[in-house]
């Protein structure tokens, strides 16, 4: 079977403008993505009120996550074995193909299946576009290409649910998905248009068998911990059966990837230190960064008295932090490669805010405290994501970058469920603690003041779970090697 691969540094390298047009299609690509998720959980109340079926309404969420995070690393691989540009390709269809069945779907049923479609694709923008990233632009230049990334994020999160209400209220929630065809056609266009240079042909075996083993395993621990405990009570024949896959399949995969001839996850990566070191990071950073910052619109509408436009409002300090440290971090790395100096003082400052915004929350402090620190927390962080990926490029050998860069972003997005979900634990241990019926309290128009304080200091305790997970993030990365 005949394979391609991008190498270093292209035969006949890329000029300054195709460059730049790939770049910027990668960018539509990543905003695609990231709009999506947005933009639909803003329309889920309509779509909701036209297909029916409230009882599984997370489901058309849950599985778009669950299958754009187990199919991440897949993407890497392949990535590696057949090149950039056809899996850029067949990502982006895939998606698009998703998002016409879910614009077209008559019933819940249909639109949670072509949510799984759409999140296959989806699974790929991330991985895919930093190792297009990685392979054209020098090291150099990385980090400020890298960092545009946390700016598309930042800016679409805020765009994403104006968007959604927009087109919702004016059309339909149908064209929240139809928008996605124009804006993915000029994607394929321009990549298709400058994404062409020759690369080299290699022989490869597929794994099949480990994408099995991977795949099935991911997907079922991410089904526990999405699902366990709300709609799956934890000792429920669900839970048990995806329990019992996870732990099977689990423990087959490195069993078989040290007999495969070419394995799925080469077993040389995880004895990469940098690589190592740098997903344990990621993966702690976004337990706290998720697991904290999804209960800020709750914390606003609850226990300050915000409605959801005024919360929404309030947590733009953080993307705003974001963009800025992201730009400038970019410039500064262009200059002196200093990432893990850089690294430390970000996370640095994202515990400081975790602290601050756990101290002012639970004491009552006001929003001359609270959005300074939010702001910090995006500025912190924003030292930190994009650099991550640009060390564990530089520290794996061209055949590994694409699985390598792949499996840092999985260990990401698996963080983020993990922080959600533990979060949205201690959140219920804390209001059953008290006596609160958290369906029966958010859904009031106004709360008793004894329950607002539960609220408080609830998530109060979740930033401050926060702050001692990215610390242990902040005392892991002090192992990381110095740049060479």
């Amino acid at each position: 079977m005949t394979a391609h691969t991008s190498p270093a540094e292209p035969a006949a390298p890329l000029t300054a403008r195709e460059i730049r047009n790939v770049y910027f299609a990668l960018m539509a690509v990543l905003a695609l993505g990231a709009l999506d998720q947005s933009i639909v959980a803003t329309a889920l109340p309509r779509i909701v009120g036209d297909l029916g079926g409230m009882a599984h309404l997370s489901w058309v969420v849950t599985a778009y996550v669950l299958a754009s995070t187990a199919s991440m690393p897949l993407y890497g691989k392949l990535a590696d074995q057949y090149g950039r540009r056809p899996l850029i390709f067949t990502a982006l269809i895939t998606f698009l193909v998703g998002s016409v069945l879910c614009g077209l779907a008559q019933d819940m049923t249909q639109l949670i299946v072509f949510r799984a479609i759409q999140g296959l694709g989806a699974g790929g923008f991330m991985p895919l576009s930093q190792i297009i990233i990685g392979d054209l632009v020098p090291p150099a230049e990385r980090a400020r290409r890298q960092g545009s990334i946390a700016v598309v994020f930042a800016v679409t999160s805020v765009l994403g649910p104006v968007l959604g209400g927009f087109m919702t209220d004016l059309l339909s929630w149908h064209w929240i998905f139809f928008i996605n065809l124009p804006v993915g056609a000029v994607a394929l266009w321009a990549i298709a248009r400058s994404l062409h240079k020759p690369v080299c042909t290699h022989a490869h075996r597929i794994d099949y068998l480990g994408s099995v083993l991977l795949t099935g395993s991911i997907t079922a621990l991410l089904l526990i911990l999405a699902l366990g405990g709300t709609e799956w009570a934890w000792n429920s024949t669900e839970i048990k059966v995806c329990a019992a896959l996870t732990v099977v399949m689990g423990a087959w995969l490195p069993f078989h990837m040290l007999r495969a001839e070419e394995p799925v996850l080469p077993p040389d990566l995880f004895g990469n230190r940098v690589f190592n070191i740098a997903s344990v990071v990621m993966a702690l950073t976004f337990i706290g960064l998720m697991g904290a910052s999804v209960f800020f619109p709750l914390f606003f509408q609850l226990v300050m008295g915000n409605s959801p436009a005024e919360s929404g409002l309030m947590t733009v300090a953080m993307m705003v932090g974001l963009i800025v440290s992201s730009t400038v971090n970019g410039r500064m790395l262009a200059k002196s490669a200093q990432y893990k100096k850089t690294q430390v003082a970000g996370l640095a400052v994202a515990v400081m805010a975790f602290a601050v915004l756990a101290w002012a929350m639970d004491s009552g402090q006001g929003y001359l405290v609270i959005e300074p620190a939010i702001f910090m927390l995006g500025a912190g962080l924003g030292l930190v994501m994009p650099n991550m990926t640009i060390v564990v490029q530089n520290a794996l050998p061209l055949a590994r970058r694409g699985v390598g860069t792949a499996m840092l972003s999985f260990f990401r997005s698996l963080g983020g469920l993990l922080g959600v979900t533990g979060s949205g634990a201690i959140l219920a241990q804390q209001l059953h603690k008290h006596g609160v019926d958290i369906a029966a309290s958010t859904g009031a128009p106004a709360m008793q003041a004894a329950t607002v304080e539960v609220y408080r200091h609830a998530i109060a305790s979740i930033f401050g779970a926060g702050a001692v997970i990215v610390l242990a993030a902040l005392i892991v990365l002090l192992f990381m090697p110095e740049p060479e």
